[in-house]
């Protein structure tokens, strides 16, 4: 994100920020971890769209070519995989946004996130 843009309060007006087909991608990627996680609270965190539960579950945010999905180290881990056809790292993968985005793999990542948070809530 720019420094000269003001910070969005929620993923509305973070998501208002880009071009109408990346607004779709996001909105798309927003309903998808929803349905993975109905009871997740949405919020802002790090300047990204952020899911939480239990703690945090998932953050994702847009960028010039690609899509930055960010389920922690542990959910990168799980799905080793499937994941190892994106650009990563410890706790990020990168959907190219001229490459169809994984929607199906995001419920599963979201769904194994939202159980370990629970196993782990103390």
């Amino acid at each position: 994100m720019k420094p000269d843009k003001q910070i969005p309060k929620n993923i509305d007006e973070y998501i208002a920020t880009f071009p109408p087909d990346v607004q779709a991608v996001l909105q798309k990627i927003r309903m998808t971890i929803r349905e993975a996680a109905p009871n997740a609270e949405e919020t802002i965190s790090y300047q990204m769209p952020t899911f939480k539960l239990k703690g945090n579950l998932v953050h994702f945010a847009a960028y010039k070519n690609h899509i930055g999905f960010y389920p922690t180290p542990s959910g990168i881990e799980a799905f080793r995989k499937e994941l190892s056809v994106y650009k990563g790292a410890k706790g990020s993968v990168q959907f190219p946004l001229d490459k169809p985005i994984p929607y199906d793999l995001i419920i599963e990542i979201v769904t194994f996130r939202v159980a370990e948070n629970f196993k782990n809530q103390k």
